[in-house]
């Protein structure tokens, strides 16, 4: 059998709850749901690091951010390196078996170097639509600020839309070239600040929004970053109502890609490729939108911004209707699984695994019992966090604060650290040595000086 076509769409800051399928927030996505319906939905995927660029280069790569030293967003304050063309991307693989590629949208993975130098033949930035708008609406200016507000441009002409049009223009050129294609759509949404169209907007009501469980933190035996954030984004005396105005225009920002995404789905259908294209869906991170009172995701590791929606559909090879609650580092184990799909050899530098046996349906064998997230700080200054999540606890090392402790089957919301438990402490000395020897694994330095080793390892951390 021929090759699949690969189509990749991932949103920018796009929570795992605010998809309808995940049951969590009443957000309507009914084009992601059926594409999980039809697919594979993923109850335990998290990013690698909740950061956009650090994030997306690790994609690309395969290996963890810290490998190579992408450790924080470039373009902030406080300069820093990103992957560069020299290195493996696994882009390259698929145009050696004939695949046109193209990228479509945010880009973020290299300041001076575009896709074309990472393995794409062509390349649509969300730069160019900023050049077309500007153009076709000179006169409209937006004033929300970073709590958003709603586009004042048709829905046709917004940068979802877009996107989604750039997209359907390669599939259709794609098509007719008769060659397998590979495309990249990396929507700007639901990043703030959130800017959904009139219609979408109209969708949700500030004061129909129900209230995060984790409004009411109060940052008890947290670190103190956390309460900083708070005054940093001045936002210290934000109610909910406050909060209710931005979530709801998260919420239909959401919608919004959603049914931009339905656009491109419905060219597939149209074009009869649905069936041999593995279509995959996620997000590079998530995003505070008001929960623990905060903005955005700095300096934190809740679940609120480490873990992500996935789906992955391919009607030809997933029998659909399944649902995986392993835990999926997803752009370390997308760029294997893809490889391993098309007969590739994957590289012994990768850090992640293949999904293949997932995706065929079968329990996977010796699959990781525990995830792990890193953090390295960003325009605020630097703060170095790394996470382990097992199923019932997460523990997050704070190298220069209190750490962090939550037990997340009676506290879901990350609410009570429990650090100071003198019950946990075994515990928190196994998590502390397996999160050790994983990072040490897998390439990052900062385990590697005597002081960290003695952290984790001879547990000289309160």
């Amino acid at each position: 059998m021929a090759n699949p076509n690969i189509l990749i769409i991932i949103a920018d800051q796009h929570r795992y709850d605010c998809i309808g399928y995940s049951g969590g927030c009443p957000v309507s996505t009914p084009n992601i749901d059926r594409l999980a319906a039809d697919g594979i939905w993923f109850t335990n995927a998290y990013t690698p690091i909740p950061v956009c660029c650090p994030a997306r280069q690790a994609f690309l790569n395969g290996r963890r951010p810290e490998a190579f030293g992408a450790l924080w967003n470039y373009s902030g304050a406080l300069k820093v390196s990103a992957l560069g063309p020299n290195e493996y991307s696994w882009v390259r693989q698929l145009k050696n078996l004939g695949y046109r590629t193209a990228f479509v949208g945010k880009w973020a993975v290299n300041p001076k170097h575009g896709p074309e130098e990472y393995g794409f033949d062509e390349y649509v930035g969300a730069e160019s639509y900023v050049r077309w708008r500007s153009e076709r609406y000179p006169d409209i200016k937006y004033k929300g600020g970073w709590m958003g507000e709603v586009d004042p441009v048709p829905w046709e002409d917004n940068v979802s839309h877009w996107l989604a049009g750039k997209v359907v223009d390669h599939i259709c050129k794609f098509t007719d070239e008769g060659r397998p294609w590979h495309i990249r759509l990396d929507f700007t949404g639901p990043h703030l600040p959130c800017r959904p169209s009139k219609e979408f907007a109209a969708m949700y009501r500030p004061e129909e929004i129900p209230r995060w469980g984790s409004f009411c933190e109060d940052f008890k035996n947290k670190p103190y970053i956390q309460k900083q954030q708070l005054y940093s984004w001045n936002v210290e005396n934000y109610s909910w109502e406050d909060w209710s105005r931005t979530v709801a225009l998260y919420y239909a920002l959401v919608s919004e890609i959603d049914h931009a995404i339905g656009y491109v789905l419905a060219k597939l259908d149209e074009l009869g490729l649905a069936d041999d294209t593995l279509v995959i869906f996620t997000a590079d991170h998530g995003d505070m939108c008001g929960s623990h009172r905060m903005v955005d995701k700095h300096y934190v590791m809740y679940d609120d911004v480490v873990k992500v929606p996935l789906v992955i559909g391919w009607p030809r090879k997933i029998k659909g209707n399944m649902v995986c609650h392993e835990f999926i580092c997803h752009f370390l184990d997308i760029p294997p699984t893809i490889l391993e799909v098309l007969g590739i050899p994957i590289p012994e530098f990768f850090h992640g695994r293949s999904m293949v046996s997932i995706l065929e349906g079968e329990k996977p064998r010796n699959w990781r019992s525990e995830i792990v997230a890193t953090y390295n700080g960003q325009q605020f200054g630097l703060y170095t966090q790394r996470m382990i999540r097992t199923r019932k606890w997460k523990y997050i090392w704070n190298t220069t604060d209190v750490d962090e402790l939550y037990d997340l089957e009676n506290d879901p919301h990350e609410l009570e650290n429990r650090i100071y438990d003198q019950s946990c402490k075994d515990l928190v000395a196994s998590l502390r040595r397996r999160l050790y020897e994983i990072l040490l694994k897998e390439g990052d330095d900062l385990v590697k000086s005597e002081w960290m080793r003695r952290q984790l390892m001879d547990n000289k951390k309160i």
